[in-house]
């Protein structure tokens, strides 16, 4: 006989504001705890150095987490140059000294054009990157190093907000897989020093942007007062989407969707995802839009809440 899953059936988008020195999964298990949720996943692993943007997702948000997974991230990082980490950032012992005289530091605004676009990186051994089934970190932590394959990622924008003496601000809007420890060390290393990461911060995930984040210290208070304080800070599953075309169905097209069918939408696009709705306008969940014009269903909703 199947176990009975505990927790509350909620669902919905919780942007957490996750502090310094709590890691993603200790954090998700927090907020999950609060809630008394049946299920929970967040959408990008933030190191516990890291602060700020971790979306979490709730009962059945968890089946479109994968796109926030994929979606560009900003993020704002310090960088203290002079000196390079065995972690890449100020949780690992210095390894490395470089100079920091002003002929060196003054080299920072001239190669920053060189790393937007396109570029390649080696992620760190502190990473949960997987080797031969091990994690890296857990082979860094016993003093293990191996050889990793550089990984391409896209830097959109990367713009000096401030610098000064050995240490300097940026902005970073990148895409999914980018550490922005390694793009610290680069970046050093490209002026002729080195580098670590001494403060990250996430502003942004996809298309979560300005809205409010939410600290632990608010759900903790707001808890006080009942969980239906707590579900009030949920955004709905399709915030997270918005950047996909909508289709509506009638209530026989949803009907045939629901039971796995591909469902003929007139004046549809042609192609790609689409977020699929109902006769009522409500959110069915992701299709796929097929050449001849029909939309196949790809990561539904279910009748239930989780």
């Amino acid at each position: 006989m199947a176990r009975r899953k505990k927790g509350r059936p909620v669902s919905g988008i919780l942007l957490f504001d996750k502090p310094v020195g709590l890691s993603s999964n200790a954090a998700l298990q927090k907020v999950k705890r609060l809630y008394d949720a049946a299920k929970a996943g967040h959408t990008g692993n933030l190191d516990p150095l890291a602060s700020g943007m971790l979306p979490i997702c709730l009962g059945q948000a968890t089946k479109i987490s994968a796109f926030l997974l994929d979606a560009d991230k900003i993020y704002t990082v310090r960088i203290h140059f002079g000196v390079r980490t065995s972690t890449g950032d100020a949780e690992g012992e210095g390894i490395e000294t470089g100079p920091t005289d002003e002929q060196t530091l003054s080299r920072l605004a001239e190669v920053l054009p060189h790393f937007e676009g396109e570029i390649s990186q080696i992620p760190p051994m502190y990473s949960a990157v997987k080797h031969q089934g091990k994690r890296l970190y857990e082979l860094a932590r016993k003093g293990v190093e191996v050889d990793r394959a550089p990984r391409q990622v896209t830097i959109h924008q990367l713009d000096l907000v401030e610098q000064s003496g050995v240490e300097a601000d940026l902005t970073v809007r990148c895409s999914k897989g980018t550490y922005v420890r390694t793009l610290a060390e680069d970046i050093a290393k490209a002026m002729g020093t080195c580098g670590h990461v001494v403060a990250l911060r996430r502003l942004a995930v996809g298309p979560y942007c300005d809205e409010a984040l939410h600290t632990l210290s608010e759900l903790e208070n707001l808890a006080q007062e009942g969980i239906e304080a707590l579900d009030g800070l949920l955004l709905p599953l399709d915030s997270a989407l918005q950047q996909w075309p909508a289709v509506s169905l009638t209530m026989e097209g949803a009907f045939s969707l629901s039971r796995g069918n591909p469902v003929l939408v007139p004046k549809a696009p042609d192609q790609g995802w689409v977020r699929v709705y109902g006769p009522q306008s409500e959110f069915l969940g992701m299709g796929d839009m097929l050449i001849d014009g029909r939309v196949a269903p790809r990561r539904l909703m279910s009748n239930k809440k989780a």
